[in-house]
C-alpha cells in the first residue's frame, strides 16, 4: 500500500504559477505517475501522466504547453508545474499512481490515490 499526499495547491491570480507535489511513502519508480483534476459538478479530469523512468509524458489537450509533469524517484516524489493558470483550472487536484506500463488516461487504471489539493484560479 502506498499513501501519497499532495502539497503546493492555494489561490494565485490568472496568468500566474504552481507547484504542485506529490510525495509518496514508499518507492514510486515501478509505477507510473498521473495527475487528474475534478471541479464541483463535473466527472474528474485527466491532466497529466509519466512513465516510471520518466521518459515519456502525455497531457490533456487543456492543459497542454501550459503544465509540465516530472518526477524524482530519489525523492518519491511527483510533480506538476502549472504556468499561464486559467480560472477553468480551477479544482481539486489529485495525484495517482499506476502499476501499468502503458500511459492511460484513465482514472479507473490508477492503483493509489491522493487526498487531492485546492487550486483556485481568481480571474
Amino acid at each position: 500500500q502506498v499513501q501519497l499526499v499532495e502539497s503546493g495547491g492555494g489561490l494565485v491570480q490568472a496568468g500566474g504559477s504552481l507547484q504542485l507535489s506529490c510525495a509518496a511513502s514508499s518507492t514510486i519508480s515501478s509505477y507510473g505517475g498521473g495527475w487528474f483534476r475534478q471541479a464541483p459538478g463535473k466527472e474528474r479530469e485527466f491532466v497529466a501522466t509519466i512513465t516510471r523512468s520518466g521518459m515519456s509524458t502525455t497531457y490533456g489537450d487543456s492543459v497542454k504547453g501550459r503544465f509540465t509533469i516530472s518526477r524524482d524517484n530519489a525523492k518519491n516524489t511527483v510533480y506538476l508545474r502549472m504556468n499561464s493558470l486559467k480560472p477553468e483550472d480551477t479544482a481539486v487536484y489529485y495525484c495517482a499512481l499506476r502499476a501499468t506500463r502503458y500511459i492511460t488516461r484513465r482514472p479507473d487504471e490508477y492503483d493509489y490515490w491522493g487526498q487531492g489539493t485546492q487550486v483556485t484560479v481568481s480571474s
